[in-house]
């Protein structure tokens, strides 16, 4: 039979004098068997609460911590946001024989089990003695699951499971968990919620303080509590239709006020004319960026190519396909972050080395972390400004992108110790320091709240209308069809472009943008 957990006045306090107190009193318990989601906003403390449940904090990583009780699970298998701090071996059977032979599994037996777990998550590999560092994110992520799931836990830690996968990916997965779970319980931090809703029992709504809001059924929560919901940026079913019916009723409104006619209002918020072409995407202006048979090699491979492209200003590009495919090789290639061949040619850039193209190209990685250099938030926004630049006006950049990323309460602390959302902003805000002409990003809306990710949809919106050209690797198909210009298709690592219609997206105006989406200034989560 599965087993249970529970808590009692709960306290926590990162590290840091400056650190807020988060968890002041929390209670609550999870009975054996029961499926329940925790859902609040990026840096709220949901990780941590996983974390305090199974154990990790404070045995493994040791933080402030106070309790009248604490009841915790003893089989139990967790699941982190990034798929690399989990692994311990360096191939992809090993790292499942190495559970097996924890749990005293006969050799013999081992291949049989290692291909099955496989299976069970999507990962049929010709050879599964694959390196691990050779995988995508997505496929990653995966490998951590069965992993997990070669344990044959009573009690499932499910922190962000399917941030890096695509649609069918994640549907696997969720299909995997809800035939394997039968008793099991499971506790699961999640911002891609329409997968898994069925399955729950119960609902935990954190506020950004890290206070239980409300605990319940969830089509109870999501009708009794949707405003907190929207206030807070927490993610809901109807979130992107509310967003959009919203911004094009303010925005209408805004330009009836200002006297145009109603048909001109309407036209007005819309994103693309009626030819599908994008606002400052003209063709007679002059590419920013050209493909000619280019291609990028990763382990002496060709795993992304591209024939004949051009690239104009006001570009927003979508780069889409399955796990695998080669999207993330195609942005590392555009970067050189990899070996190339063939041309592709960046205006006002001469040179095919990263230092050349940094002075046009911002990058996003998928790991936010592999782009932190410094020690301090604040730090790593003005480490990207130009050397000539007045210190005046470096101050001036990095306060704004601080205060847009909802990052100023922050500044002082390391980029190491955020939430993985907040890492998230920081790595896309340290991107754009610099203006620059093209902005590569590589799932950059992965483990962010609903504010966050309307809120840099808008700022990269704001960017696009000035010309910057955006290219986007993402798995939410409402970013595709509600913000994308053209849709790039990755399969087996040929890109090519497909048809795309985008839906009548409205444009925020002034006092429209995510800030009143989610009622006023949000709050800090700290």
């Amino acid at each position: 039979m599965s087993e249970g957990m529970s808590v009692t006045n709960l306290r926590l306090k990162y590290p840091g004098d400056d650190a807020p107190l988060i968890f002041q009193g929390v209670s609550f318990s999870i009975e054996r068997g029961e499926k329940v989601l925790l859902l609040g906003p990026s840096g709220c403390g949901k990780s941590t609460l996983l974390q305090v449940l199974s154990g990790i904090v404070p045995d493994m990583i040791e933080l402030p911590l106070k309790a009248d009780e604490i009841h915790r699970p003893s089989r139990w298998g967790y699941v982190f946001q990034d798929p690399d701090t989990q692994f311990c071996m360096p191939y992809m059977d090993e790292e499942i024989a190495f559970v097996l032979e924890n749990q005293e599994v006969p050799r013999a037996e081992m291949p049989a089990r290692i291909r099955y777990y496989l299976d069970l998550v999507g990962l049929h590999m010709p050879d599964a003695h694959t390196l691990i560092s050779t995988l995508s994110q997505g496929m990653k992520q995966r490998l951590a699951i069965a992993s997990v799931l070669a344990l044959e836990p009573e009690v499932l830690f499910l922190d962000e499971p399917t941030a890096l996968l695509d649609d069918e990916g994640t549907k696997q997965v969720w299909d995997t968990i809800r035939a394997i779970s039968g008793d099991k319980t499971l506790l699961i931090v999640e911002h891609k919620i329409s997968g898994l809703l069925d399955m729950l029992d119960r609902l935990i709504i954190l506020t950004p303080e890290g206070k239980i809001l409300a605990d319940g059924p969830p089509v109870v929560m999501f009708e009794m509590h949707k405003e907190h919901m929207r206030e807070y940026g927490i993610w809901y079913p109807e979130v992107w239709e509310d967003y959009a019916k919203e911004h094009r009723i303010r925005a209408v409104e805004g330009e009836l006020e200002a006297g145009l006619p109603h048909e001109q209002a309407m036209g007005a918020v819309v994103r693309v004319d009626d030819q599908g072409k994008a606002p400052g995407n003209a063709q007679t202006t002059e590419p920013v960026m050209v493909f000619q048979d280019f291609v990028g090699v990763r382990g002496g491979q060709i795993r992304t190519f591209v024939d004949n492209f051009s690239v104009y200003p006001g570009d927003w590009i979508t780069v889409v396909g399955a796990n695998g495919a080669g999207k993330s090789s195609l942005l590392l290639a555009i970067m050189r972050l990899i070996p190339t061949r063939g041309s592709c040619g960046i205006a006002g850039v001469k040179g095919n080395k990263v230092e050349h193209l940094a002075e046009q190209v911002g990058f996003v990685f998928q790991n936010p972390e592999f782009q932190f250099v410094t020690n301090s938030v604040e730090e790593e926004l003005t480490y990207g400004l130009p050397e000539g630049q007045p210190k005046k006006g470096q101050w001036a950049a990095a306060e704004r992108l601080l205060r847009e990323y909802d990052l100023l309460a922050l500044r002082e602390r390391h980029p190491f110790q955020l939430s993985l959302g907040q890492k998230r902003r920081l790595s896309v805000a340290s991107a754009m320091v610099r203006g620059p002409r093209i902005l590569l990003l590589d799932e950059p809306t992965f483990g962010l709240d609903a504010r966050g990710t309307l809120r840099m949809l808008e700022e990269l919106e704001r960017l696009r209308a000035s010309g910057t050209v955006i290219v986007m690797v993402t798995h939410d198909q409402e970013i595709v069809q509600r913000w994308a210009t053209r849709v790039w298709q990755v399969e087996a690592g040929r890109v090519t472009e497909v048809a795309h219609v985008p839906l009548p997206v409205p444009v925020p105006i002034a006092g429209t943008g995510a800030h009143a989406a989610t009622g006023g200034e949000p709050q800090l989560c700290k």
